[in-house]
């Protein structure tokens, strides 16, 4: 593309102000000030340097562009729609109205061209660095000498409440270890926040902050200089560090009495302060005018098609030399799995049943992890400075790591040793975050563990992840007050159940090996985020004819079933996880007492949930009298045994004790059980 004159750079500047400004009035709703603020940050990036193809916003060796401070998405509307991606003008008439393109925030999978979903502040930079890492290991493992397939940049525009969010300072600290030069972060210093001039309440020096980091940084470049800010991205391409580009730039840059205020920030200008602004800038066109010229020059479908296609031949010639690591790289690219996919989950969940030990459910995460490791190359693990305990790791795994000095002094290179396993460090949010950004990129099928009660720390990317249906992996284990001594600020009681809460989110608490492996290789073929719940103590083993274990897979099934020999009075006892065992046990001493009791394991009630209405009745019939079992909260519970029902579970915290003090304590016992079934068969 030939470098547009100032006086173009300008009109395509221009162009972004008045579509922001004019989509937000006719919305009445929005942040016009942010994208007139780094209208001209949009010119440097997007016209000269971002890679990226218009005709096709999925081509894999693109560069990635987030939106970190997404609640200025006109900026990124503006810029998709200029550019030539499927975004008509009609779209961004249509800005934040019912079953548009255009929503408050960007959304992925719903307009082409979005990366990821933004708004929620400084998750943006921490998917960034999730891409960019994904980047690195993939250029790192497919690379050659002779072939270079994967070789592209993450660009993140963020602002001072992403830097203020507690999730940048993980996300970036992380980034700037792993030595990730291929993230090129422009800050918007524009000092305004919605409550006003941030200076009262966010001091921070930035640039020495992210120089601690270890990231290169490019301070006091003008944001409304197009040439100064093209330099700056040029300058921290050639950098063997990760870039932070500190823009300073005025928010509403162009109203004439809103500029530089709070007041442009999240509200219209109106239409007074809109015909003033189109005075001051010198544009002449009307509401979502558009002219030729300023079409023409920021239309990248001719560049973006060559780009691609110069890649197009540059994978041919990779093919023709290196055909296997081409096929997979393809597959895993399109997000396929194995061609023996259904063979390893087969053989992972009879192995499991083989083995028939009583174990941890954590220690029986890492056996299956053994096998879909063999099976799924793309298995990429990690754990916030917990994997001794999460056990994420396996026995081939290998840790990712910032390359030597050596290695770095060559910008071509990620700064990456390649490997399967990730340690986050003590960053829950921003490893959450990362992974929904690895996910996202494409290549590796990202998991990520802690303890579930520290699934709080992420719960907001969880909930992200889940609103974008990003295949995410999140492994919680020590799920109860079954973690013991560590007491009841490590002990989960409401997380479970809140979890399950949240919508496209399937929560799984397996109940022993089995259970374990058919959750795993569930959550890996899944279309969408999962987290799983392990123990930290010993579960006993049940056996299961191969129904059984073919309905582990509904979320919900029947483990034992009542004898029918014992007609008069019967109940189901539906239980997860550690409490499974004791329902079982409960069957026999439920017998004595003349009642038959059927056992429902419910490893996954999202699943469960899903099924028709045939199976689960089957499993919970109707006037069946209930009890549920489950060490946590019991309202959740409500919703399958019904107010008449009865619930063993915990409405207080824990306390400090072994575990098995701590279960017989909160009632966890067949007597407390046996207590509850007759309860409810009398009222």
């Amino acid at each position: 593309m030939t470098t547009p004159t100032s006086s173009q750079t300008a009109l395509m500047a221009n162009a972004i102000r008045a579509l922001a400004m004019d989509a937000v009035q006719q919305a009445n709703s929005g942040h016009p000030g942010m994208p007139m603020g780094m209208a001209e940050i949009g010119v440097a990036l997007w016209s000269r340097h971002l890679k990226h193809n218009p005709a096709n916003p999925h081509w894999f060796d693109r560069d990635r562009f987030v939106l970190s401070n997404g609640h200025g998405s006109m900026l990124l509307y503006s810029l998709l729609h200029l550019t030539g991606y499927d975004l008509p003008l009609s779209e961004l008439k249509n800005f934040r109205q019912l079953h548009s393109k255009t929503p408050g925030h960007p959304e992925v999978g719903m307009t082409p061209g979005v990366e990821t979903t933004t708004g929620p502040l400084g998750q943006g930079v921490g998917n960034a660095v999730g891409m960019a890492l994904a980047e690195a290991l993939l250029a790192a493992e497919f690379n050659k000498a002779d072939a270079k397939i994967v070789d592209h940049h993450t660009y993140v525009f963020l602002g001072d409440g992403c830097l203020m969010e507690g999730i940048s300072h993980e996300a970036c600290s992380l980034a700037g270890t792993l030595k990730l030069n291929k993230l090129i972060a422009l800050y918007d210093d524009n000092g305004i926040s919605i409550d006003g001039h941030v200076e009262h309440w966010f001091h921070d020096d930035t640039p020495k902050r992210f120089e601690a980091y270890g990231w290169n940084v490019i301070r006091a470049v003008d944001g409304h200089d197009v040439g100064a800010v093209d330099a700056a991205i040029a300058s921290a391409k050639k950098s063997d560090k990760p870039t932070l580009i500190c823009c300073r730039t005025v928010i509403g840059k162009g109203a004439p009495t809103k500029a530089g205020g709070h007041d442009a920030h999240g509200a219209p200008l109106g239409d007074k302060e809109i015909a003033a602004t189109r005075e001051a800038i010198g544009w002449k066109y009307g509401p979502f005018e558009i002219p030729q010229e300023v079409y023409a020059a920021w239309d990248a479908k001719e560049q973006g098609t060559h780009a691609e296609g110069e890649w197009n031949k540059t994978f041919d010639a990779y093919r023709a030399k290196y055909g296997h690591e081409a096929a997979e790289f393809t597959r895993r690219m399109n997000g396929e799995l194995p061609a023996n996919w259904s063979e390893s989950v087969a053989k992972i969940i009879e192995d499991a049943n083989q083995r028939a030990e009583t174990v941890a459910s954590r220690k029986a995460s890492q056996q299956t992890l053994e096998g879909l490791a063999a099976a799924l190359p793309e298995l990429l693990g990690g754990s916030a400075d917990l994997t001794g305990s999460n056990l994420t790791n396996w026995k081939a795994s290998k840790p990712v790591r910032a390359a030597g000095d050596a290695e770095n002094a060559n910008p071509d290179h990620a700064g990456i040793q390649w490997g399967n396993h990730i340690n986050y460090g003590v960053r829950e949010f921003g490893m959450s975050a990362a992974i929904n950004g690895m996910a996202l990129h494409g290549g590796y099928r990202p998991f990520g563990g802690t303890f579930l009660t520290f699934s709080d720390y992420s719960r907001n990317a969880l909930r992200v992840a889940a609103l974008m249906k990003s295949r995410s992996i999140f492994v919680f284990t020590h799920d109860s007050i079954g973690l013991g001594e560590d007491g009841p600020t490590h002990q989960s009681i409401e997380h479970v159940s809140s979890l399950r809460l949240i919508p496209n989110l399937q929560t799984w608490r397996p109940a022993d090996t089995v259970e374990t492996a058919v959750a795993w290789t569930h959550a890996i073929a899944h279309q969408g985020p999962s987290t799983l719940i392990f123990s930290r103590q010993n579960l006993q083993f049940s056996t299961r004819n191969d129904i059984q274990i073919a309905n582990i897979a509904k979320g919900g099934y029947v483990l034992r079933d009542w004898n029918d020999d014992i007609p008069a009075r019967k109940i189901i006892l539906i239980a997860t996880g550690s409490e499974v065992q004791l329902a079982m046990e409960a069957i026999e001493a439920l017998a004595k007492e003349g009642i038959g009791a059927r056992v429902v394991s419910m490893p996954c009630t999202n699943v469960f949930d899903k099924q028709d209405a045939e199976y689960r009745e089957r499993v919970l019939p109707k006037g069946v009298a209930r009890v549920a079992i489950e060490a946590g909260v019991t309202d959740f519970w409500r919703k399958y045994v019904g107010l008449e029902g009865g619930v063993v579970g915990i409405d207080t915290f824990g306390e400090s004790a072994p575990a098995g003090a701590l279960f017989k304590h909160f009632g966890f016992t067949v007597e407390n059980i046996v207590k509850t079934a007759k309860s409810v068969l009398a009222a």
